[in-house]
């Protein structure tokens, strides 16, 4: 049965509000926001055909209040809620009371997202589909004796793993069994905290994967399909930053298994919607179920770029009862595509965020460059929220003109009054490792330990040469600038010109 769908409101906020209530525009469908306090004036509250605040800044008051979205939601006559990522995104009981409310809920069934949230569920679904995992456990590990018996069975390092987590919470790294109930414990308290769920599972720890997750869509008609993959292994805190699609490791025959196997575990679970299954490629190029992510990805517009797919706009579609627009066959990637994650930190403090007021805004543009924002000039970046500025995707024809559009759409942004990862995203372009596509997770501890990043270009040596000169002879005279008294009288244009580059010189 279908049934059109006139009215959405977008239960998020920043970027992804911004683009899902563009999306709802394109579809012919109103879009309603909602805000926090200290949201009053951003740019997906000036987007949206409604606005209704939903409560104070902290999310738990706002955001996450469930009642009061459901509440806004029934007084706007919103027949659907699109819930973006993060959030309410991945939550069942939300999703479940959308359905007990008679809201569509753009997104999995509540028992899908309750079953695939689970990672140990997971895990079992995907063994039942028929997929490769990474050896483990397969049970809910709580006492020290059971976990050092089966940490020795699966051999050492191994990965304690949160069953309820993401985002690298409740996730530790054992290298030895001496080390493991202190490890053990700490995920635990974490898991807890975070998730409300204490409990954790053992996986084999591999060395130096891939991260590879494959876009999949399926709808109510038994369609089901994947788009292709993105390689997501260039990370903080395992967290990504930098995407790409395709992947430079991915052979089309792989990409047919990966994709087959998403698919799989799509209808073994009974998925409805936009998802994305994740996945482990060894050195070996074997690859291993990670996880489904139950939600439009921050990373989606990588595949849009390069499959032409609206995948907010297929959502709407599957939401309605529609079949969606396009079969396997049709998909058909082109080109290669890479999204920059801008966010509000200081790289060199090992990614803190970096709080305040962005004095100046201006995004890049020209050929390729697409940027999907939740901010302009004057906008606030506050404690309390995910501190993304924008997202800047860029296509090229192959991945060497993506690069080198990417590397010159970087030098082209101007923000101030914030930290920011542009130069974090151009010493990754610089980097003759990622220009070879030789990169795997741990691509920052290796590339970058110092944390020291800037637009150094690999390609010439000389430019690093020339700083290093510079900097040495500044820190070992630790100049000082001195204004000789003139015999004459000087303008006051002049002193405060001189006075400007003594400024200048002792900040570079």
């Amino acid at each position: 049965m279908t049934k059109d769908i006139h009215k959405i409101l977008v239960a998020n906020r920043g970027e992804i509000a911004v683009r899902i209530i563009r999306g709802c525009r394109d579809a012919g469908v109103e879009s309603v926001a909602v805000y926090s306090e200290c949201d009053r004036t951003a740019l997906h509250v000036r987007l949206a055909d409604e606005v209704y605040l939903c409560g104070p800044s902290p999310s738990k008051d706002s955001y996450l209040n469930q009642k009061k979205i459901i509440e806004i939601a029934k007084q706007s006559g919103a027949e659907a809620i699109h819930p973006g990522y993060g959030f309410l995104a991945e939550n069942a009981d939300f999703a479940r009371l959308c359905e007990e409310s008679g809201i569509v809920f753009i997104g999995p069934k509540s028992s899908t997202i309750s079953l695939l949230g689970d990672k140990l569920e997971a895990r079992r679904t995907a063994l039942a589909a028929g997929l490769p995992v990474v050896p483990g456990t397969d049970f809910n590990v709580e006492q020290v004796d059971i976990v050092a018996e089966r940490a020795g069975e699966i051999g050492f390092p191994v990965l304690v793993k949160a069953a309820a987590g993401g985002g690298g919470k409740g996730m530790r790294i054992v290298h030895s069994e001496s080390d493991l109930s202190e490890s053990l414990e700490s995920a635990i308290r974490e898991a807890g905290s975070a998730f409300g769920d204490g409990r954790v599972y053992l996986e084999k720890y591999l060395e130096r994967p891939r991260h590879i997750e494959i876009q999949i869509l399926t709808d109510t008609h038994g369609n089901a399909v994947y788009l292709g993959e993105r390689e997501c292994s260039i990370q903080r805190r395992h967290q990504k930053v930098i995407e790409e699609s395709p992947s430079p490791v991915v052979s089309p025959e792989l990409r047919k298994k990966m994709g087959v196997a998403a698919v799989s575990i799509a209808r073994e679970s009974g998925y409805l919607g936009a998802g994305t299954v994740e996945f482990l490629v060894d050195q070996d190029l074997n690859f291993y179920f990670l996880e489904v992510n139950t939600r439009l990805q921050v990373e989606h517009p990588v595949t849009e770029m390069v499959t032409g797919v609206d995948l907010v706009r297929e959502q709407i579609r599957i939401a309605e009862g529609k079949p969606m627009t396009i079969r396997q066959e049709d998909i058909r990637p082109h080109g290669h595509a890479i999204e920059c994650r801008i966010y509000a930190e200081d790289p060199g403090m090992n990614f803190m965020p970096s709080t305040g007021t962005l004095s100046e805004y201006r995004e890049p543009a020209g050929p390729g460059v697409r940027v999907d924002a939740g901010v302009v000039a004057g906008s606030e970046i506050p404690i309390y929220y995910d501190p993304i500025i924008s997202k800047m995707i860029v296509w090229g024809r192959d991945r060497d003109e993506s690069i080198d559009r990417t590397k010159r759409a970087l030098r082209e942004y101007r923000i101030s009054g914030v930290s920011t990862t542009i130069d974090f995203a151009l010493s990754v372009m610089n980097s003759g490792k990622f220009r070879e596509g030789d990169y795997a997770t741990d691509f920052i501890d290796r590339q970058f330990p110092d944390r020291i990043f800037g637009d150094r270009d690999e390609s010439h040596p000389e430019r690093a040469a020339i700083a290093a000169i510079v900097f040495e002879h500044l820190e070992s005279r630790k100049l000082k600038a001195t204004f000789k008294k003139s015999h004459g009288p000087t303008s006051a244009w002049v002193v405060h010109h001189r006075r400007e580059n003594v400024k200048r010189l002792s900040t570079e």
